[in-house]
This record gives structure tokens, sequence and C-alpha cells, in this order.
């Protein structure tokens, strides 16, 4: 076991991190800085504070930052511009989140001359890796403690005994076996996982969904929302200018109230594994729409499938935990590129569970009514360039056809 001076923790004052917190003091004997990240996950995260005092944490060695800002403009909205989704339909809440923190984490280390830095992620999870990656690209020398990777502590019984005979704090629904899932949230998403979710074929419960009504009880007439873009990013909703953190949270609250985000998803976790989780993503579900029919009218058509093409496998560098990659800040460069001309307005229907485009303008639109028109458009289009052209692009069928290659 490595010599620990200092430790930064990812501390979320939850009886994970507590029972990580003492166990570093016990086991390794070294000065423990917690770092808490408020990055809109709709809990107080200000007794995390009080926790970390009464259990002998210097107020000086107390980090809680506000990154909800930081976290949407420098985060989410890069990676909405790529319109984002892992395997067809995950619009990665979690993984977006983790860059963030390893980051401020890294940070926190060089500001108190920490020598290393401690997450609570497990070791059968894709967090580790993210986590892990980030803090290596950041500050290659830095110590890793996983304390999931080297306690025996695998269990929740042995959590709650090591809590009790450490005097720490046990809420009462941990002693009474937990809430039924395990959830992790942020202003993009919360998310659910475990036990009654483990079960692929058990339909998750109705009370479990936290930001959503069922679209069966949503209201019965649809909503009306218009969002403008600049650059690819949502700077107004329905007029009103908004920051980054306030657009999102604003969404959330609208695309939830009609029953909109919700998603069950069977994943391949980069470690191997599949995992079920249920996810809701009220407000990014409404911006993936948004973007992609503003896209739709100012993108070029090669320029479009392009960032396409190349969608899955930047989904893939999030979700592994590749956001500081070379690889990611070339792709990164790319897409934002392809967004100069991604500005208008587009007008959305919100309607028991789904979301749709029902009207987009810009200024940059390479739509052209005149040609695309069914009407006499007075000369803007031959019709009869479209023989030569599809002769051309038959070619290559013809002449397979003719030699006996044909289907």
């Amino acid at each position: 076991m490595s010599t620990v001076n200092k430790v930064v923790l990812a501390y979320s004052g939850g009886l994970d991190t507590s029972v990580i917190l003492k166990w570093l003091q016990d086991t390794y004997a070294c000065e423990v800085v917690t770092f808490t990240a408020d990055i809109g996950q709709g809990e107080e995260v200000e007794p995390a504070r009080a926790k970390a005092i009464q259990m002998g944490i210097k107020p000086e060695n107390i980090f809680i930052d506000d990154l909800r800002e930081e976290f949407v403009r420098d985060f989410v909205f890069p990676m909405f511009r790529c319109n984002t989704i892992y395997e067809g339909e995950y619009l990665l809440g979690t993984s977006i989140a983790r860059p963030l923190i390893a980051k401020r984490q890294i940070e926190i280390a060089r500001q108190v001359h920490a020598d290393t830095v401690s997450h609570g992620a497990t070791g059968k999870g894709n967090d580790q890796v993210r986590f892990e990656l980030g803090y290596y690209a950041l500050e290659p020398g830095i110590k890793v403690i996983a304390p999931w990777r080297e306690w025996d502590l695998l269990s929740r019984q042995k959590l709650l005994a090591y809590a009790e005979a450490a005097g720490i704090p046990v809420d009462m629904k941990h002693k009474q076996g937990g809430a039924p899932y395990s959830m992790d949230a942020n202003l993009l998403h919360i998310s659910f996982e475990g036990r009654h979710l483990e079960d692929p074929k058990a339909e998750a419960e109705e009370s479990m969904w936290r930001w959503t009504v069922s679209p069966e009880d949503a209201p019965d007439k649809p909503e009306f929302i218009e969002l403008e873009y600049e650059k690819g990013d949502p700077i107004a909703l329905n007029g009103e200018r908004l920051s980054p953190a306030q657009m999102l949270t604003r969404l959330n609250e609208i695309a939830g109230h009609n029953g909109i985000g919700r998603l069950d998803l069977v994943e391949n976790r980069y470690v191997g594994m599949k995992s079920r989780g249920c996810y809701e993503t009220p407000g990014g579900t409404v911006m993936l729409k948004g973007h992609r029919a503003i896209e739709s009218i100012t993108l070029d058509r090669e320029v479009a499938h392009l960032k396409d093409d190349l969608m899955a496998r930047y989904a893939a560098l999030i979700y592994n935990g590749y956001w500081w990659s070379p690889e990611r800040h070339a792709l990164q460069a790319l897409i934002d590129y392809t967004q100069q001309p991604v500005n208008g307005w587009v007008k959305l229907k919100l309607y028991k569970g789904s979301v749709s485009t029902v009207a987009r303008d810009s200024k940059d639109s390479l739509f052209d009514q005149t040609i695309a028109t069914f009407d006499d458009d007075g000369g803007a289009y031959d019709q009869v360039d479209a023989a030569g052209f599809i002769k051309l692009n038959a070619l290559r069928l013809r002449i397979a056809a003719k030699s006996g290659r044909g289907i």
C-alpha cells in the first residue's frame, strides 16, 4: 500500500461516500479533503458540509461548488451539438457529468497540494473508468484510491455495520433496506438502476419516476414552445433569453409536465457486461428534437450526414470516459465548425410523452422554396436534368446486370 499524505474525495454526504471518508482515514491515516459538486441533482448539498465537519474534516478542507452553469455550457451543450445518443437511445446524462467532476477534483488537488484523489464508483461500472481517465489525462502523476476495488465491504449490510461501528449517521431508509433503486441525478437527467430493475423482464413501477408525469396523466391539450438557436445552442425559450442552466431547468419542467423523456434501456457497459437502467431526460429530449430541426434547414446535406456518421463514435467516446482525449477534442472542433450557420428558431409541440416539430426558420436557411415547390418554379430547376443524373448513377448497376451479377 502506497503512502498517502492528502486525498481529495468526491463526496456526496450519502452512506457510501461517508463510509469511504472514514475508511480512508482508518486505512491510510491521511488527511481527507471533501469535494461536493452541485450539478443540479435537485438535493441540498450543504448538509454534506455539516456531515464532513462531524466526521472530523477541517472547514478549510471542505469544497462545495455550484457547477451548474459550467456543466450545461461546457459539457452538455457541446455534446448536444453532435445530436449525441449512445446505442440509439441514451442521452448520456451520467456520462457527461463525470469529466467535469474529475476536472474540478484535480483543480482542488492542485490547490491543496494533495497527492491522491478518490471516488465512490464500484469496480463493475463505467464511472470508475470515466473518473480515472479524466484524472490521468489532467494530472498524469496523480494517485487514485478506488475503495470498492480494495475493501471487503461488498454488501449493503457490511456498509451499514461499518457505519454503525464508526458512528456514521445512517438514515432510516438505509436501515430499513434502502431506496429501491440506485439513483444518479444532475440537470440533464436522473437515472435508476439496481434491485427491481436488475431483472429486464420486470416493468418499472410508476412510483419510481421523479421528474415526469405518466404520459397518460399528462395534459389533454398540447403545449407549444419556441426555441431560438445560436451556433447550435438554444439561447431563448418563448422569446426569453436564458442562461444554459436556466434553459435546461425550464425545459425539464415543461417537458416533464407533458410526460416527455422516459427511457427503459439495456445498455452495453464499457467493462463488458450488459446493464438495465431507466432514465428521465425531459429537457434533453426536447433539446435534441429542436436541434435536429434547426439543423435540417441550415446544414449542407453532406455535412449533416458526416455528423451523423461521426455521432456514434463521439457518443462512445463520452460513454467510455474519453472526454479529455485528443480524438474527442478533434471531433469537437469539427462539430463546432459545422454549427456556425445553425441559427434560427424552432416551434415544437409537446403532447402526452411526445415531442414533434411543427415549424422552423433561419436567416441561414438552405431551404429554397422556389426550387422545392410543386408549383411552377419559373425555371429555377430543370427537371430534364434528372434523367442524366439517374443514368449516370445507374451506370454501374446496368454494367453489373449485363455481366450477370444483377440480382
